[in-house]
């Protein structure tokens, strides 16, 4: 029986479309005797890793910051606002009337006692101290001229009583004096610093002329400076001078200036209900410049041998407060219970139902927000004493 040759078409395509499915299937089926072997199957991507722990390596050690727990005394501090001031300073007034000849210094210049700040013209008053000096030479000639024969005078207290008189009358006395206020008046032709400051606020140009009283410029003495912070009435009984204080400038952001209170004033400024504060700060470089607006922290009352760690090491989890230990190269939290605390530390107290830390342990205070409990760390720092409590 013939076929027709239709169907003899489609037959052909069906085999043919069969032979391939065949051939495509027996390339792309693994081979389990070659897997079975320890020889990578047809399928399998030789080199790459085939569980999540070979993707992600959990045994690196994360770089954390650590610090010290120390026992030490806690200080509760007293904060305020306030500005630096000069603690001396003297205004510069010309004392003679004259032209400026020379002017060494500018604003901000460094001066020691006794440096130039400034020349007038000396002609004039070089000229009255000639005159002077000529005027006492004419008036002791004078003097000698009327005593001549005093010699001869035996009683010694009518030979120096008539000495005295011929002094005046010979017009001796007036002419010293006279002589002395014109040398006096030479020498403030040059204005000299009173003490070692730097130059401010400076007045006066070379060429200007300047009267008695005209001023000239400032002088301050900025090492050391001075602070003075404005607190409230009720926190002035917590504050006793010699304590320390930490100042922050708005001109020098992340820096912290230590000083100690000089002075507190015992009025109350019934306005605003507060009192002057007086802190004292090194400035050998003159940094700190007065009128800087300032931050002032005091310390005010102390709660002696307490567990302190650094606010940064404390962290919080399912609402419960806790903390890293570094325990043999690894992240231990610990669940604690904390008291007191200041802009720096905090007091880690005993309890029940948490955990406790010991003087000279390292719990963590960077780096470790991420981190897991147990997992691998290695500290890259450990500040000295970054946990101490402060010396009152």
């Amino acid at each position: 029986m013939k076929l027709p040759r239709q169907a003899l078409g489609l037959l052909t395509i069906l085999i043919i479309v069969t032979a391939m499915a065949t051939g495509i299937y027996l390339r792309l089926r693994p081979d389990t005797e070659g897997a079975a072997e320890g020889t990578p199957g047809e399928g399998a991507v030789s080199g790459l890793p085939e569980s999540a722990s070979e993707q992600f390596p959990t045994d690196v050690a994360q770089p954390v910051v650590g610090a010290e727990v120390v026992r030490d005394t806690l200080w509760i501090a007293v904060s305020a606002v306030g500005q630096a001031a000069w603690v001396r300073g003297a205004t510069i007034v010309s004392e003679v009337d004259a032209v400026v000849q020379t002017l060494p210094v500018r604003e901000n210049s460094a001066v020691g006692a006794g440096d130039i700040l400034l020349q007038a013209d000396t002609a004039e008053y070089a000229l009255a101290v000639a005159r002077a000096r000529a005027d006492l030479v004419n008036a002791q000639a004078r003097y000698q001229e009327m005593t001549l024969n005093d010699d001869e005078i035996t009683d010694p207290q009518v030979r120096e009583a008539r000495a005295r008189i011929t002094r005046a009358r010979s017009g001796l006395i007036q002419a010293e004096v006279t002589l002395r206020q014109a040398e006096l008046n030479l020498e403030r032709t040059t204005v000299r610093a009173p003490f070692e400051g730097r130059v401010a606020d400076l007045r006066v140009v070379e060429g200007q002329r300047v009267s008695p009283g005209a001023e000239l410029m400032t002088i301050v003495d900025l090492d050391p400076i001075k602070v003075e912070a404005q607190v409230l009435d009720p926190e002035l009984g917590f504050l006793t001078e010699g304590r320390r204080a930490t100042v922050t400038f708005a001109a020098f952001p992340g820096e912290t200036f230590t000083g100690r209170i000089a002075t507190i004033n015992p009025l109350v400024d019934p306005r605003n209900r507060t009192a002057r504060v007086t802190v004292l700060l090194s400035n050998p470089r003159g940094r700190i410049k007065p009128g800087m607006y300032a931050r002032v922290s005091l310390e005010a009352q102390s709660f002696p041998d307490r567990i302190l760690v650094p606010r940064s090491a404390i962290l919080e989890k399912d609402r419960r407060t806790m903390l890293f230990v570094f325990e043999d190269g690894r992240a231990k939290w610990r669940y604690v219970t904390t008291g007191l605390e200041n802009d720096e530390l905090v007091e880690i107290v005993a309890s029940e139902e948490t955990s406790m830390v010991e003087p000279g342990e390292i719990v963590l205070v960077d780096n470790h927000f991420y981190i897991v409990h147990d997992a691998p760390v290695r500290l890259v720092d450990v500040p000295a004493g970054t946990a101490g409590g402060g010396a009152g």
